[in-house]
């Protein structure tokens, strides 16, 4: 747990899931930057502008991309129910969990995913930069028709998360943009709606069909909604998994762990359609790509279910036949085992016995280590100088 002190107040802050060996912070200096030029507590206005006046927060406030829920829980209480929007489940469990650590009743906030639809009227939009440049896109074209003239702009990022092509995109779909001086290693981002401004429809989603040399994925289409890790084209490592994919037969229960765009489970599920495939993510825009990706390909009458959630949290224990996973090792900018280690956890508790958990990573993750510790086995299906391909058993 950590503070954020804000001339609002101190709020102790986590991460979710909570963990108390964890080092890394639920805020960042962005998130304080922004506070500080909410209140008026510091200007951060622009150069050549200069103005320490708090913002005006009596009207609609949405907060979008608020990593762990620093931004939602200090606005708690002081705008008129700020309305976050996510595209993370574990962001939005972690923001009710100090929602409520801070002493906020539950609809203190209302807590939106990036799939749900926007507040038609927006009066203060505040954005915390995504590390996904095409998410921020679509995000901006799905709120631009709530903003008006009136209406204030600010985003917040790292000055390593903003980028020429950052403020492009403000300039482009919301009005004229100019950038704080950076303080702490973050900067803020102003934008002027403009009403002659019509952004249109966003590009996304985007579709690509998958190339005969794709393995168990070959002539599959493949749908991604914006943010997407790999979103044009199929990553190296996936492509590696599908031409090693274990078959599932008839009536086995089949987990794509941290689906993405679901290729892995849609292709057992087309090589195999009497298998039951859950997808599970904890991306909304991740779990919407994965169940249109199904569709795409899916036999008539084929058994799916799709999951926004923190890994295996929600599946039964002993339930699972095979489980599919290519982990995450980063957390936003964060290099980190957590993620992985939760879901080969995770994975060992969902198994029936005899059941396996099939990984991919790269070779110098040494994901075998974790496994050995976890099943007591790990073996080798197939490499290359880059990947691995593990399989693990549940004994009992």
């Amino acid at each position: 747990m950590n503070r954020l002190s804000t001339s609002w107040g101190a709020y102790d802050l986590t991460r979710f899931p909570e963990d108390p060996r964890d080092q890394l912070r639920a805020w960042s200096a962005a998130d304080a930057y922004l506070l500080r030029h909410l209140t008026g507590e510091e200007d951060a206005s622009p150069v050549g502008l200069t103005g320490t006046a708090p913002v005006d927060l009596s009207g609609t406030v949405a907060v979008v991309g608020d990593r762990w829920g620093a931004l939602t829980t200090a606005l708690a209480g002081h705008a008129r129910v700020p309305v976050q929007i996510t595209d993370s489940f574990l962001a939005q469990q972690a923001t009710r969990a100090n929602l409520a650590r801070a002493g906020h009743a539950p609809d203190a906030a209302r807590l939106l995913t990036t799939r749900d639809a926007p507040p038609a009227r927006i009066d203060v939009l505040l954005i915390r930069v995504p590390k996904s440049l095409a998410l921020l896109e679509d995000q901006l074209h799905r709120l631009a028709p709530a903003l008006h003239e009136g209406t204030v702009v600010i985003g917040t990022g790292m000055v390593t998360e903003i980028h020429t092509s950052t403020l492009e995109l403000f300039e482009r779909l919301v009005g004229p943009t100019k950038t704080s001086l950076a303080r702490q290693k973050a900067r803020l981002i102003f934008s002027t709606p403009d009403p002659a401004r019509t952004p249109g429809p966003s590009p996304w989603p985007g579709s690509y069909v998958l190339p005969a040399d794709s393995g168990a994925g070959a002539g599959l289409t493949v749908v991604n909604h914006a943010g997407i890790f790999c979103a044009d084209r199929l990553d190296i490592g996936t492509r590696f998994f599908l031409k090693h994919l274990p078959r599932a037969r008839a009536g086995a229960h089949v987990v794509d762990l941290g689906c993405g765009n679901g290729v892995l489970g849609t292709a057992v599920s087309v090589a195999e359609p009497g298998a039951d495939v859950t997808f599970i993510d904890e991306s909304f825009q991740a779990v919407a790509s994965a169940e249109a990706t199904f569709r795409a390909n899916a036999a008539e009458g084929a058994k799916a279910a799709f999951v926004a959630g923190d890994a295996l949290a929600a599946v039964p224990p002993g339930s699972v036949d095979l489980v599919l996973n290519n982990p995450p090792f980063h957390s936003h900018q964060a290099t980190t085992g957590a993620t992985a280690w939760r879901m080969f956890s995770g994975a060992r508790a969902a198994l029936r016995p005899g059941g396996e958990l099939w990984v991919i990573g790269n070779r110098h993750l040494a994901y075998h280590v974790k496994l050995r510790k976890l099943f007591g086995n790990a073996e080798v299906v197939a490499s290359d100088p880059k990947f691995v391909v593990l399989r693990a058993t549940k004994s009992r």
